[in-house]
C-alpha cells in the first residue's frame, strides 16, 4: 500500500505532491462509499479519535466527526470552554490525560500558532492539524484543491486567486501551500492592510484590484473577513469593503466568462459575497462540504496506516 511521507498532519508544507495525490486518489474511493446507501466502512473499528477543540468550529469539527463515523472509529469530542484549561491545566497534561484512555489520534483545533507541532513533539499519538491560529489549515486547503481538480482538471497552470483577509487567514497559507506544490499559478487580492509583508516570497503574484483579479483567474477563493481576530480597524468600513472586494451577480455577471467559485465559510453574506452569488450555481459552498467528509476520510485513514496497529 503506498503511504504518506509523514506521520502526523501539522501543515501543508511539510507534504509533498505525492503525499497529496495520494490524499486525493483515497478521499476518490471514500467519496464513493458516503454516496453508498451504508455509508460507513468498518477501516478504523479499534481505533480511538479524540477531537479537541479548543476554538469554535461548526464545519471543521462536524466533518472531522462524521470523517471517523464512517470509518467506524471510536470518538471522544473535548471542548476546551467545559474543561480543566478554564483551571489552568497545560496543553500536554490536557492531551496525555485523554491519551491515557489509549487514544491513536489527536485532531487538534488551537488559537496559538503551532500548538499542532508543539504537541506532535511532546505526546505519543498522531496529530491532525484542525488549524492552528492564523498559520495553518490543512484539510481545508486539501479540500479546495481537491473540489478545484474536480472542477478543472490538473491545476498544473491553472490560476487561482485568493481574495480577502490573507492576514489572518490560516485557509490561505494552506492554500498557497497546496496550489504551488500542484502548479497552479496564484494570486492573492484584498486592501494592502489585509496582505501580509513579504507573502510574494511564496510565489504568488499580488493585487489590491477585485476585477483585475476575477479577469485573470480560473477559479477564486472568497475568504471572509475575520473580525474576531482584528484588534485594529483595518479599514474604513464594512460597507465600503464590499463594495470593493466583495463578489456580487453584477460583477461576475461583467466578467463573460465562468468561474469556479470557493468559500470556506462561515460567509458574512453581503460583505464578502452577496447572497445572490452564494446561492448561484457558480458557488460550490455546500458541495464543499461532501468533500470535506472524504478528504478527512482520507487523512485519517492514511495516518492511522503508518501506526502499525494491529487489526483484530
Amino acid at each position: 500500500m503506498e503511504q504518506l511521507s509523514v506521520d502526523h498532519l501539522l501543515g501543508i508544507k511539510y507534504l509533498n505532491e505525492e503525499d497529496i495525490q495520494l490524499i486525493f486518489k483515497t478521499a476518490d474511493h471514500f467519496k464513493e462509499v458516503i454516496n453508498r446507501p451504508i455509508k460507513k466502512v468498518p477501516s478504523l473499528r479499534d481505533i480511538t479519535i479524540a477531537n479537541l477543540f479548543f476554538e469554535n468550529s461548526t464545519r471543521t469539527k462536524l466533518s472531522f466527526q462524521l470523517a471517523e463515523k464512517r470509518l467506524s472509529a471510536d470518538v471522544i469530542n473535548f471542548s476546551a470552554s467545559q474543561s480543566s484549561v478554564k483551571k489552568g491545566e497545560t496543553l500536554i497534561d490536557t492531551v496525555n490525560n485523554i491519551l491515557a484512555m489509549k487514544v491513536d489520534v489527536v485532531v487538534m483545533r488551537h488559537p496559538n500558532p503551532g500548538a499542532a507541532l508543539f504537541l506532535s513533539k511532546n505526546v505519543d499519538a498522531c496529530i491532525i492539524n484542525a488549524g492552528d491560529g492564523t498559520h495553518e489549515h490543512p484539510s481545508q486547503a486539501l479540500l479546495d484543491a481537491y473540489y478545484i481538480k474536480e472542477k478543472l482538471g490538473d491545476l498544473k497552470g491553472k490560476k487561482i486567486a485568493i481574495v480577502g483577509d490573507i492576514l489572518h487567514s490560516r485557509v490561505a497559507l494552506s492554500n498557497i501551500y497546496a496550489l504551488k506544490m500542484l502548479g497552479a499559478e496564484v494570486q492573492i487580492c484584498g486592501p494592502k492592510s489585509l496582505i501580509p509583508k513579504h507573502i510574494d516570497a511564496l510565489g504568488v503574484s499580488v493585487s489590491t484590484d477585485l476585477m483585475q483579479t476575477l479577469k485573470w483567474c480560473d477559479a477564486v477563493n472568497m475568504l471572509r473577513v475575520q473580525n474576531e481576530r482584528m484588534d485594529l480597524n483595518y479599514f474604513p468600513s464594512t460597507r465600503e469593503y464590499a463594495q470593493l472586494y466583495g463578489l456580487n451577480a453584477q460583477k461576475l455577471a461583467s466578467l463573460k466568462k465562468e468561474i469556479v467559485l470557493l468559500h470556506p465559510g462561515p460567509i458574512n453574506r453581503g460583505v464578502e459575497i452577496t447572497s445572490d452569488v452564494a446561492d448561484s450555481k457558480n458557488a460550490i459552498i455546500l458541495d464543499q462540504v461532501e468533500n470535506g467528509v472524504a478528504i478527512r476520510m482520507a487523512i485519517i485513514y492514511l495516518l492511522v496506516a503508518k501506526l502499525n496497529i494491529p487489526s483484530t
